[in-house]
């Protein structure tokens, strides 16, 4: 009896170890997913836009699509503010107020020097991201240096200004007897007037007398192309803001109708009828943008973040739009081409 007694008392202990074993392992898995539970924080960021919906929409698009990749769910982990000027500097210094309000983690900047200092200037502790246009940030103020941004701004830059005697260079190789050069810039724009400042040297190496055309609204490209009809320059270059990224169609007719070669520097002109541009990989800029974003918003600091410059840049050639004006492209520069649209 006694046997049975401490056999049934040994069961029972067991019994009790066991349960009690079951219900810490159940009290640390229910203090374990407790955190795993809480909701994820949902990041906000600003996107400040020099440009309107439509020009601007193959630019965050393909930085959302940069974003997804990295595991930015627009809606779910990351929820974006856009704010658009349009092409209306005036508009900058007030939308990136209004991103400010809203206490965005981050702002990102697609567009010129204008709106870098309007981003700037409505924060000093807010990271900003540039995607890559305007001049030389180090030059413009915006860092203290590539390797060393110092501030709230880092991100990439496309060398937009210094690739102007390459696309001349092209356009020289381009067109037969090429000697006289007309420039579409926007005096309001500081990389414009860059730009043509630093164009002027290398169209006289290359034996070609440049002349700038300033255009400041939308309703002077017309009366600007008459003139030119009148000059017969052999080719155009334009250049890049807000005012040409807006008329990117209008100057693209209008070059066709006036049966001038152009080259540009975005390659969104070319996909709309122009002839052809030169520039840096838009895609790996919009991948190197998202990096910036995921690495800011994971806790670095811009300060310590080095502002990137291009590694991989694309030629864009139209045959249609070579066709439509009567231009042969030479075999030895359609090889060097990356696309060709025919």
């Amino acid at each position: 009896m006694r046997t049975g007694l401490r056999h049934e008392a040994r069961g029972n202990s067991k019994k009790v170890q066991v349960v009690g074993f079951a219900l810490c392992i159940f009290l640390l898995v229910l203090c374990v997913s407790v955190p795993a539970q809480q909701p994820k924080k949902v990041f906000r960021v600003g996107y400040l836009s020099a440009l309107a919906p439509t020009t601007e929409s193959y630019r965050f698009k393909g930085i959302r699509s940069a974003l997804r990749e990295l595991g930015y769910i627009d809606g779910q982990n990351i929820t974006l503010d856009y704010r658009y000027s349009k092409g209306k500097t005036d508009l900058a210094p007030t939308l990136a107020a209004e991103l400010v309000s809203l206490k965005v983690d981050l702002i990102i900047v697609a567009g010129g020097d204008t709106w870098i200092s309007a981003a700037r200037n409505a924060t000093k502790t807010i990271p900003i991201v540039m995607v890559g246009v305007g001049i030389d940030p180090v030059e413009a103020g915006h860092v203290k240096s590539l390797a060393h941004p110092g501030g709230n701004v880092t991100g990439v830059t496309n060398l937009t200004g210094e690739l102007g005697g390459k696309r001349l260079e092209l356009l020289k190789e381009t067109v037969p007897k090429f000697t006289r050069l007309a420039v579409l810039s926007d005096p309001a724009i500081p990389s414009n007037v860059l730009e043509v400042k630093e164009l002027l040297p290398v169209a006289r190496a290359l034996g070609v007398t440049a002349r700038s055309w300033d255009i400041r609204a939308a309703h002077e490209f017309d009366n600007v192309f008459e003139a030119l009809k009148k000059e017969r320059p052999d080719g155009l270059y334009v250049s890049q803001g807000p005012l040409m990224n807006t008329n990117q169609k209008r100057i693209v007719d209008l070059a066709a109708s006036s049966r001038l070669p152009a080259v540009y520097v975005r390659k969104e002109f070319v996909e709309v009828g122009g002839l052809m541009s030169y520039g840096a990989d838009q895609a790996e800029s919009y991948r190197l943008v998202a990096t910036y974003v995921d690495k800011i918003l994971k806790g670095a600091k811009p300060e310590d973040l080095p502002i990137e410059q291009p590694r991989k840049f694309e030629l864009i050639i139209n045959l249609k739009a070579a066709k439509q004006i009567g231009l042969t492209i030479p075999q030895r520069v359609l090889a060097r081409a990356d696309k060709v649209i025919r």
